[in-house]
């Protein structure tokens, strides 16, 4: 059954079915094209009569996210991807609990029209649920003089703003908004908490595996002329305004050459604005504590990384140097882990690295400076990649009819997936509703954590040593 609401910019009519409505592609900025292209979002202009909220806008612009898969942009699609898409229960009535999405991708790849992020099955937990486009690679996060930094994340607060403004039409709470999202879309939720154009936006929080590598200002312009010399151009909005975006595309990656284990060359730029610092390192501050906020990672991040990735040359002692660890530190890792393998060393070193420390100092800061924090460590294992990266997702939404819900869940997914699923659903659900996941909260002294696995257990932080080795190092 349709459904037509009335927002600031003019009615959209969205499409009903097994008891939630799907609003999908509502404009919440113009299109990022022009003299708009390296500018922050800008208002989107009206529209007369009712638009269809049928159909997902373009993706932004991107790649494939690996070899062989296709993209989610084309070059036919266009560039108007700022946009919105909205699950509302039927029966909700108002007032509902909202959840705001913001996916990941190494913020060079994604797209909230991606099946994945299906939301019908949350949504009917009683919660308004809002995914969200935001600018990606360059486009999004390449500074340039003249130009904002961070304009992949001032779309993200526009669209957030769009959210506080119009959500109560769809029948959400504009004063309960939970900010949830993985990986970078985890480090847009701490992006997001911490930084003062938030203030009165956001209720709650949920950083599902929060990455290390938010960059300073130089090393950003270090990348921006890295990949000025790759395209012949100066580095200045001229010079790149001068490149069509998907020419830019092929070289995104070329400022990684002779790194070990590169994965991106983008991420949040602290620019003293929008990003301030490590969010672990500012949320200390008490800025966030009357935000509830759940942290975790997935058990065995790095799988994902080290099964799809060249790890030919890859060394323990390297992936130490590029992280800084001490040679001491590196034969604590060798002491715990008597007999593992080299790349057994590697896939836990990254890891902690990479999501398990950020993640539990995320926590850890935020319940410090008086806020309520709970932790959890996601352990339930695929038959290939076990509980790697974004292993969380397919639970997270109750999708398994994807390529990437095969790969993590296998094919069928296992009987369990469904009870879990559906626990992990209903936390989520609560947090947003009440403030209340389900578990105790997470302490400084008591250091409880939740382990999501076919035996949902709460009991002590699962990786007290990988906690000693990195100790000083938030």
């Amino acid at each position: 059954m349709d459904r037509v609401v009335r927002t600031s910019a003019g009615l959209v009519r969205g499409t009903g079915s097994g008891g939630v409505t799907r609003f999908l592609g509502i404009p919440y900025a113009a299109a990022p094209v022009g003299p708009l292209r390296f500018a922050g979002p800008s208002p989107v202009e009206p529209w007369a009569g009712t638009r269809d909220a049928v159909a997902f806008s373009a993706a932004p612009v991107q790649g494939p996210p690996a070899p062989g898969v296709p993209s989610p942009w084309q070059p036919d699609d266009g560039f108007d991807s700022l946009s919105v898409n909205v699950w509302t229960p039927d029966d909700g009535g108002s007032g509902l609990p909202v959840m705001v999405w913001v996916y990941g991708g190494a913020y060079k790849t994604g797209s909230s029209s991606l099946p994945s992020y299906e939301a019908s099955r949350l949504a009917a937990h009683g919660v308004v649920v809002v995914t969200l486009n935001y600018r990606l690679g360059f486009e999004g996060f390449g500074v340039l003089p003249g130009a904002p930094a961070n304009r992949g994340h001032l779309d993200q607060l526009a669209a957030l703003e769009w959210v506080h403004s119009e959500i109560a039409a769809f029948g959400g709470d504009p004063g309960l908004i939970t900010v949830f999202g993985e990986s970078a879309g985890a480090a847009a939720v701490g992006v997001l908490l911490t930084t003062p154009r938030t203030e009165g936006l956001i209720r709650r929080g949920i950083a599902q595996s929060i990455p290390s590598g938010y960059r300073t200002l130089e090393s950003a312009e270090a990348i921006t002329a890295a990949l000025a010399a790759e395209l012949g151009v100066r580095p200045t909005v001229e010079g790149f305004a001068a490149v069509a975006p998907e020419a830019i595309l092929p070289v995104l990656d070329s400022p990684l050459r002779g790194q070990q284990l590169g994965i991106t060359a983008f991420g949040p730029v602290v620019d003293g604005e929008v990003v301030l610092g490590d969010p672990w390192a500012v949320i200390g501050d008490g800025r966030a504590a009357h935000v509830d906020l759940v942290s975790g990672f997935c058990h065995e991040e790095f799988r994902l990384f080290s099964m799809l990735t060249d790890m030919t040359g890859v060394t323990v002692d390297g992936v130490a140097r590029a992280q800084r660890l001490s040679p001491e530190q590196v034969q604590r890792y060798r002491d715990t882990y008597p007999g593992a393998a080299e790349q057994t060393l590697v896939e836990v070193i990254m890891s902690d690295a990479l999501f398990r420390m950020p993640s539990t100092w995320l926590a850890e800061a935020h319940a410090r400076a008086g806020g309520r924090a709970w932790l959890y460590d996601f352990a339930w294992a695929g038959p290939l990649l076990g509980a790697c990266h974004s292993v969380d997702i397919p639970f997270t939404f109750g999708v398994t009819d994807t390529p990437i819900s095969a790969l993590l869940l296998g094919t069928p997914p296992p009987p369990e997936f469904e009870a879990l699923s559906e626990a992990f659903r209903k936390s989520w659900a609560s947090f947003a509703a009440t403030g209340d996941p389900g578990w105790p909260q997470f302490t400084p002294d008591e250091r409880t954590t939740r382990v999501w696995d076919n035996q949902i257990v709460d009991g002590p932080y699962p990786i007290p040593e990988s906690a000693e080795i990195w100790a000083g190092r938030a």
